[in-house]
């Protein structure tokens, strides 16, 4: 599990859209994005690095990205 501060998303939508690039993501299982905490929580299957989901993330038009826990 890993889990990110995402300090440029700001509303709804923006948590929409890193869900769904984070989502489309082979391996990744869940992924909550939660915008008044800036949180964004990931659950992926092994094989699925930490610059992946934050490459996934940079795509959506996110970059103010912290690595808050990596739990492998």
């Amino acid at each position: 599990m890993y889990t990110f501060k995402v300090q440029d998303m700001t509303c709804g939508g923006c948590a929409a859209s890193i869900r769904k690039a984070v989502s489309n993501v082979t391996g990744v299982t869940t992924v909550t994005a939660d915008p008044q905490t800036k949180d964004v929580v990931v659950e992926a299957h092994a094989d699925v690095s930490r610059d992946t989901v934050v490459a996934a993330i940079n795509a959506a038009g996110f970059s103010e990205i912290t690595i808050v826990e990596a739990n492998r």
